[in-house]
């Protein structure tokens, strides 16, 4: 009989957790067929954008003084000469294969240049996301736990700040601080750990305000629960009440923005690391505004794109494991 009834159960968990996943497929598959509409747009909008900005990219990218034969010449082995409709499909054809063209200015395969500049902004975002979880979760913490006191005002100013404060501003004046007046760091840079620091501080200041914010107010709604008082009629510590019990079901939310902002600093990056002047994806877009490099800042821009959608269903699917509420719903 015992073995009966674990099987029994067995098989309902097996079907529960098919079910479950048979659920979460579906949102992935979903999710991925909303995307596709948006990529389309945003690489129509960014195409058309750039083509109707004043400017020839060739007199650009050879001079002012150079003889119109030339340009003529140029612009028609670019294929810049055919219709708009027909360079775009010529273009989406080709980006579906991982080709996003040649660079005008480097006069290099496009999608090698980002690839080559990728892992640099991989690095500057997730020291940046640490910087960011460290400060902001244990500020918000404090914040919650010293409610409306000097501590709690402190911390959540400094998060407000934080999250009102443009990122090109924080990095001038945390560059003159710690850089030009201490000299505790680099002033620009990204070859050692030490040069690392401080962009990656100018880049998660913003998202660990945020962080703070959200962790302190899940964490004060959570500790007016009747479960929390239970906890603390058990004679528990405060401190285990608060990390065992309170932040456990305080960070889900958390965790989804956290998730999220990983995407968002790979995207995000383009003022921290063109004042730092770390090569990465954003310096590599910003040099493409100044040169009208077409198929450079097109390739940049795509390639985000797809970061933070994939960000997006990374945080989705995250947020599905961790709470069993919504694996129940699917």
């Amino acid at each position: 009989m015992y073995r009966c009834l674990l099987d029994s159960s067995l098989r309902h968990s097996l079907f529960l957790f098919d079910k479950g996943g048979e659920g979460v497929l579906k949102k992935v598959l979903k999710r991925i067929l909303i995307s596709i509409p948006v990529l389309v747009g945003v690489v129509l909008l960014i195409f058309i954008m750039l083509r109707v900005v004043p400017g020839d990219p060739v007199t650009t990218m050879m001079g002012e003084h150079v003889n119109p034969a030339v340009i003529e010449k140029i612009s028609r082995e670019m294929g810049l000469d055919k219709p708009l409709y027909e360079q775009f499909f010529q273009y989406v054809a080709h980006a579906l294969r991982g080709d996003f063209g040649t660079s005008y200015r480097l006069n290099r395969n496009v999608t090698k240049i980002i690839l080559e500049a990728f892992p640099n902004t991989v690095k500057l975002s997730l020291l940046a996301a640490v910087v960011a979880w460290i400060i902001g979760i244990v500020a918000g913490i404090i914040a919650a736990v010293r409610q409306n006191r000097l501590l709690d005002r402190l911390f959540m100013g400094g998060a407000l700040i934080g999250v009102s404060m443009p990122v090109f501003m924080t990095a001038l004046v945390l560059q003159y601080l710690f850089a030009f007046k201490f000299k505790w760091f680099p002033v620009s840079g990204f070859d050692s750990f030490r040069s690392m620091i401080l962009p990656a501080i100018v880049l998660g200041w913003n998202s660990a305000g945020s962080i703070a914010r959200m962790t302190r107010s899940n964490l004060v709604e959570i500790m007016q629960n009747d479960f929390i008082r239970t906890a603390r009629a058990k004679g528990l510590l405060e401190s285990a009440v608060i990390v065992k019990h309170a932040l456990k079901n305080a960070m889900l939310p958390v965790v989804t923005m956290m998730a999220l902002q990983i995407s968002s600093m790979l995207s995000g990056a383009v003022l921290t690391e063109s004042v730092f002047g770390v090569p990465g994806i954003g310096r590599l877009a910003v040099n493409a505004i100044e040169t009208r490099d077409m198929p450079l800042l097109q390739g940049t821009v795509i390639f985000t794109t797809i970061l933070i959608i994939a960000g997006n269903l990374v945080a989705d699917l995250l947020y599905n494991v961790l709470d069993p509420r919504i694996r129940e719903g699917a």
